[in-house]
């Protein structure tokens, strides 16, 4: 087979489509007068290239222009946050009513502002009637048409910021001004300076709305417009050609400053490395009551051990308890006490917390040694006990974007790490990682428990994570907990057929008693340990796959349905003779048949038996608790 042909960097589409035709039609059309203009300049008399008047009507539009920008920007940036952080209605009303000034006609606007600045207006009264016809007229004029350019933009660049970003500042002790100006701000600079350039362009172009408010002094736009008037199109040509100087300059000057790169302070000599200070592990207590949207979450633990992992499928609560713990949602009741310590009205900033989300949420424009020590209060020889121990060495100079996926979650651990906090709170930190760096990581993250990392909460859908990187577990689904206790308790007994699935045990099925210590399974008695059940009553019941055993004799006749080697672990698929199908985790020392028949061996003991109702015997998997 040949190879696929590939297509040249670059080359868009093919010229058979219509899309060139159409843009070249919309840019021929936007450069034409252009082009016309150039023609009819060259061929014009010299005396029409002499207008009075007209480098102070230059001067005036570029003034206010510039004013009424800054006017923009500094009421203008909170205004758009603030509208892209708010939700409901009266957020929408507010949205709509930024953008009606784009909806009206310039001259209309004008009018408009007459009812509030105008010369017989209260306001206008009050400053005695010089709010029109002056520059400050100009101006207002000009913030009023142009404001919305800047709002619609910085509102768009705030709202695709990752929410991520700020979580994670609050966590580190940043209050909500430092997070505002140091996250919010840098990572919507594009955005915003976009929307700038777009108001100043239109403050400097304004014409309807200057000339009801304010005809004198003259901007360039009114100047050109009375030239036109009183001479003809040749007395146009040289406010036309100033005009089009100062919007080349304009955009030239934005368009060079977008591409410029501030240099990163580097640290010449990185001080000695401290070790944290060892510390009793902290107790972590919760009892919350939430509701995002209709789910509603109802959670409640006392940990005992130092490492937890709240283990559950997507959508199970998970994330919200951890923000929950975190301080970043407020629930509507219940609370969080740390070391006795009730924290639940304390922001998130204070709360000595540190937090890793779901992504490595790196704020794009610092680098990796500015990202460690981010965190309010961060020990700098504390920073580089960390970079070291993450193995971070010699990449302490790059940006988020030169570093791969796993070292990006290293910077993301060693960040929250060095504030040296009581909790460190991690949303399924390796999500979506190489196996084999997500494997390094938890290993990595399974010394650092070992050694003096405080005490951590683990948030994972992988039962083996959960079994690799904490003590206690608690199992939650639908908002509810399922199960809590140590780590060994719980996946030795799950306490529900829906803990057992999550567990990762496959081995699922249903039945009903035949008598206190005996399971019938469809015509398949299979002992168990003596339960306090009647004898009838229907049950779930579970075993592990590594408890199964193949035997010569005894157990249970089965037939072999596939055999799968998974490294030093092989995987047997096998059918009661019931139809039951039945998993078995072997070593790869063991003698293995591969095909035909063989027997089972089931130890009583490692059977969990459970009451199940009626639904579960159909479907045992889609079992759920409530």
């Amino acid at each position: 087979m040949s190879p696929r042909p590939t297509r040249p960097r670059g080359q868009a589409c093919s010229l058979g489509t219509p899309l060139p035709w159409l843009a070249s039609l919309l840019l021929l059309y936007l450069l034409a007068p252009l082009g016309a203009f150039l023609v009819w300049a060259a061929g014009a008399p010299r005396g029409a290239l002499t207008a009075p008047g007209v480098g102070d009507a230059l001067t005036v539009s570029l003034e206010t222009a510039t004013i009424a920008t800054a006017i923009i920007t500094v009421l203008g940036v909170p205004l758009a946050y603030l509208l892209a952080q708010a939700r409901g209605r009266i957020a929408s009303l507010l949205g709509m009513a930024v953008q009606l000034p784009l909806a009206m006609p310039p001259l209309m606007s004008g009018i408009l502002l007459l009812y509030i600045v105008g010369p017989y207006a209260p306001l206008g009264r009050l400053f005695g009637g010089r709010l029109t016809d002056h520059a400050a007229g100009i101006v207002l004029a000009q913030v009023f048409v142009a404001a919305p350019f800047l709002i619609i933009a910085a509102r768009s660049a705030f709202a695709a910021l990752d929410q991520d970003l700020t979580d994670v500042a609050a966590t580190l002790g940043h209050g909500r001004l430092s997070r505002f100006t140091r996250v919010a701000l840098p990572g919507a600079a594009p955005g915003i300076q976009a929307g700038l350039l777009l108001a100043w362009l239109r403050a400097f172009g304004e014409f309807g709305a200057t000339v009801v408010l304010a005809y004198h002094p003259y901007s360039l736009p009114v100047y050109t417009y009375v030239q036109f008037g009183s001479t003809g199109l040749n007395a146009t040509l040289l406010p036309v050609a100033v005009s089009l100087a100062a919007a080349v300059v304009i955009l030239a000057v934005s368009h060079f400053t977008a591409y410029l790169r501030l240099p990163h302070r580097r640290p010449t000599v990185l001080p000695t490395p401290r070790a944290p200070s060892s510390r009793t592990p902290s107790r972590l207590a919760f009892d919350l009551h939430a509701r995002s949207g209709s789910f509603q979450l109802r959670v409640s633990h006392t940990s005992r051990g130092r490492h937890l992992a709240i283990l559950g499928p997507s959508g199970a609560g998970k994330t919200l308890t951890l923000r929950l713990v975190a301080g970043l949602v407020r629930p509507e009741a219940g609370y969080v006490r740390l070391d006795d310590a009730d924290i639940s009205a304390v922001p998130p900033e204070h709360r000595g917390i540190g937090y890793v989300p779901q992504e490595a949420s790196l704020i794009p424009h610092l680098t990796v040694w500015r990202q460690i020590t981010f965190g309010s209060g961060t020990d700098p020889a504390l920073a580089v006990h960390w970079l070291r121990q993450l193995h971070l060495d010699g990449l302490q100079h790059r940006l988020p974007h030169q570093l791969s996926g796993g070292q990006r979650r290293r910077v993301a651990l060693a960040r929250a790490l060095a504030r040296d906090p009581r909790l460190l709170l991690l949303d399924e930190p390796f999500t979506g990682l190489d196996t084999l760096v997500r494997d390094d990581l938890r290993w990595e993250l399974r010394r650092l428990q070992q050694g003096t990392a405080p005490t951590t909460v683990l948030i994972t859908h992988d039962p083996e994570e959960a079994a690799l990187l904490a003590d206690e577990i608690l199992i939650v689904a639908h908002g509810r907990l399922l199960q809590a206790g140590a780590q060994q308790e719980v996946f030795a007994h799950p306490a529900t057929p829906e803990a057992a699935r999550l567990l990762g045990i496959r081995n699922l099925h249903t039945g009903h008693l035949a008598d206190s210590h005996t399971l019938d399974v469809d015509g398949t008695r299979i002992p168990v340990a003596t339960t306090d059940l009647p004898t009838g009553t229907p049950v779930a019941w579970c075993i592990r796959p590594e408890d199964v055993r193949l035997t010569n004799t005894g157990g249970h006749r089965a037939t072999i349905l596939d055999t799968v080697q998974l490294g030093a672990i092989t995987e047997i698929r096998a059918a009661l003779a019931n139809g039951h199908e039945m998993r078995i985790a072997l070593t790869t020392q063991d003698a293995l048949p591969t095909t035909g028949g063989c027997r089972l061996q089931m130890p009583p003991e490692a059977i969990t038996v459970w009451p199940a109702p009626p639904d579960t015997i159909q479907h045992p998997l889609a079992y759920r608790t409530t």
